[in-house]
């Protein structure tokens, strides 16, 4: 069976056209992989997504402006831009973590002693989950973060009157949900 000769521009619709191209150029783009990365497994992952690009690109493909050859070395060249950047980004978090210690036996039993003192704050938040966001988040930092009312409409960027509203309508919302509300929320509720 001969493959017609089918240019970037034909290959993504037509299956056939893919084919011929890949069969074209599979050479070439491995050995410009090669010639740039030592790891094989890379090089393969790297020729298949090559391809994968090729042909969400192909719409770009200008036979003036080159052979499809050089314009496929552009798709090779910022896919492999594109994976080491990755794995640069993935280096610099591996440092990053590495800089961290270890937790010692005594900081995650104080972790989890602090996690357990929070249990009361965390009830209070599922609690105030279905609180439009507005109310949600004045009664968060009302209740859970205890500030005081003018403290919490600064943080919002509201007025004290707009804050007083929005907190009697959550205490309002809250007070018609029998058993939902936490000691916690019941508390600074008053």
């Amino acid at each position: 069976m001969r493959l017609r000769q089918a240019g970037p521009g034909e290959m993504a619709g037509d299956p056939e056209a893919f084919e011929a191209f890949y069969r074209r150029h599979i050479d070439e783009v491995t050995r410009f992989l090669a010639r740039r990365v030592d790891d094989p497994h890379t090089v393969a992952d790297l020729v298949a997504e090559v391809f994968l690009a090729a042909i969400d690109s192909a719409h770009t493909y200008r036979p003036a402006l080159g052979s499809e050859t050089a314009w496929l070395y552009g798709v090779t060249r910022n896919t492999l831009l594109a994976e080491r950047r990755r794995a640069a980004r993935e280096l610099q978090a591996g440092r990053r973590i590495a800089g961290r210690r270890l937790l010692e036996a005594d900081d995650v039993a104080r972790l989890e002693e602090r996690i357990d003192a929070e249990a009361s704050a965390r009830e209070a938040l599922d609690a105030m989950r279905e609180l439009p966001e507005g109310e949600r988040a004045l009664l968060e930092l009302v209740v859970v973060d205890q500030l005081t009312l003018p403290e919490a409409a600064s943080v919002l960027g509201i007025r004290q009157g707009t804050a007083r509203v929005r907190l009697h309508r959550a205490r309002r919302s809250l007070r018609r949900v029998p058993g939902v509300v936490p000691p916690l929320v019941m508390e600074g509720l008053r």
